[in-house]
């Protein structure tokens, strides 16, 4: 999938086997790629659960994937071609939702690795959702605001076309690379198209400013997380005696690596 021409392509109903066909040129005898070990840590929890295999099956598999590209008139006037995915992993419950992330870095494997996680979190804690996952595969520190502007509201127009945004569909949220900003130019673009018989159209995507939609804490809610998560795991027993240190936060050195929205509001509450 990974070696497909420059068209729009249409991933639906992918198999268990869709973990090991999406493949790029990294060689065979290498350390497994990122959706394959999400499926190996997902057979070795699966396993524990006692339920038929058949139904793991269809719990890990991806239920729709999409990919597409499209052009951008870049500030001197020449096109680019960007590409963009999102992943819906799971529709048992809906809207999906999912974070939307901006780096040269994204791609299918990613897209859908990252989805799957989210489904599996999502449950975990009982949250009424499926799991999803998109983004757009470009830096957006190298493009100006407006150029950034511009894919982000094309990247919008794209899925509201095909079927991935909407409040009780699929609701995007902010990842590597967005911001609140970012997140008001979905919103801004989905209501321009649907906000006169969509009264729920706000709901489109979560990391909105307070002022258009968003929410108090939402900005922190990732690194408050973090802390938060790491502060309860030096407080369980089985974990502090697996590792043999001591119990608490207090008197512990801790390393955050990079320093954008989560690790600097990880840092803060650290």
């Amino acid at each position: 999938m990974a070696k497909m021409g420059k068209q729009n392509t249409l991933i639906q109903n992918l198999p268990r086997a869709a973990f090991h066909a999406v493949q790029d040129s990294t060689p065979a005898d290498q350390e497994p790629r990122f959706l394959e070990n999400v499926k190996l840590f997902y057979d070795r929890a699966s396993q524990k659960t006692g339920l038929p295999q058949d139904l793991l099956d269809y719990i890990v598999s991806c239920d729709t994937v999409v990919r597409f590209e499209f052009p951008l008139r870049r500030d001197n006037g020449q096109l680019e071609m960007i590409t963009a995915y999102r992943a819906q992993h799971k529709h048992h419950f809906l809207p999906v939702k999912g974070g939307t992330r901006y780096s040269d870095h994204v791609n299918i494997q990613e897209v859908m690795a990252l989805a799957a996680l989210m489904t599996f979190k999502l449950n975990v804690c009982q949250v009424p959702f499926g799991g999803a996952k998109g983004g757009v595969a470009f830096d957006p520190r190298n493009y100006s605001k407006g150029e950034v502007e511009r894919v982000t509201r094309k990247y919008t127009m794209e899925l509201a076309k095909k079927g991935f945004i909407g409040p009780g569909i699929d609701c995007l949220g902010p990842d590597m690379g967005t911001n609140e900003q970012t997140m008001t130019w979905i919103k801004d673009t989905y209501k321009n198209m649907y906000g006169e018989t969509d009264l729920n159209h706000e709901g489109c995507c979560t990391g909105k400013f307070v002022s258009q939609g968003g929410i108090e804490g939402r900005t922190e809610s990732t690194g408050l997380g973090v802390f938060f998560c790491t502060k309860e795991l030096f407080e369980t027993p089985s974990f502090i005696e697996k590792v043999g240190m001591t119990e608490g936060l207090n008197g512990k050195k801790i390393i955050i690596q990079g320093f954008g929205n989560v690790g600097y509001h990880a840092a803060r509450y650290f």
